[in-house]
C-alpha cells in the first residue's frame, strides 16, 4: 500500500524543482522548465498556491491554484493539473483536484473555475466526474510579442 500525500509546497527545495521540470515535460506540449528561482517566486505568490502531490515520498504530481476577486465575486482557477506518467490511473488526478476544490471552498471563492484541451479526453472526462460543469464560452489569449519580457523572467 503506497502513502500518497497532498500538500502546499511553501518551499523550493531541489527536489521540487526537479520533479515540478519533469511533470512540466508531460503537461506542456513545447519545452517549459522553472528555475529554482521561478518556482520560489511562485510559493511565494501571495495569490496562488502549488499542490505537490507524493506517492511514497516522491512528488507525482501538481496543480496550482489561482485566484483574485472581482465586482462579481471572489474567484478562483485550476491549473497546470498533471500526475505523472506512470501513476496514471490510480485516481490521483481525482484526489489532487479534489484537494484544490476543498482548499477554494475552504478560502470561500464563490466560483472556481478551469480550462482543458478537448485532446486531453481523460482530463476532461475527471474533471465532469469531480462536478465541473461544461460552459459554452470564448476564451482569448493575447500571445506577448517576442520583445515584451515576460513577468517571470521566461520567454
Amino acid at each position: 500500500m503506497s502513502q500518497i500525500d497532498i500538500f502546499e509546497a511553501t518551499s523550493c527545495k531541489p527536489e521540487y524543482v526537479a520533479a515540478v521540470n519533469r511533470l512540466l515535460l508531460q503537461l506542456c506540449s513545447s519545452p517549459c522548465e522553472m528555475s529554482a528561482e521561478q518556482l520560489q517566486n511562485l510559493v511565494n505568490e501571495p495569490n496562488s498556491r502549488l499542490l505537490l502531490l507524493t506517492v511514497d515520498g516522491e512528488v507525482m504530481g501538481m496543480c496550482t491554484v489561482g485566484f483574485y476577486t472581482s465586482p462579481t465575486g471572489r474567484k478562483a482557477w485550476i491549473e497546470d493539473v498533471v500526475v505523472d506518467a506512470q501513476c496514471r490511473g490510480l485516481h490521483l488526478g481525482e484526489r489532487l483536484v479534489a484537494s484544490a476544490v476543498s482548499f477554494a471552498e475552504r478560502e470561500g471563492f464563490n466560483t472556481l473555475m478551469l480550462t482543458s484541451r478537448p485532446s486531453r479526453v481523460a482530463a476532461n472526462r475527471l474533471y465532469q466526474k469531480v462536478g465541473f460543469e461544461r460552459k459554452e464560452t470564448n476564451v482569448y489569449l493575447k500571445v506577448k510579442s517576442p520583445s515584451q519580457p515576460s513577468p517571470s523572467g521566461r520567454a
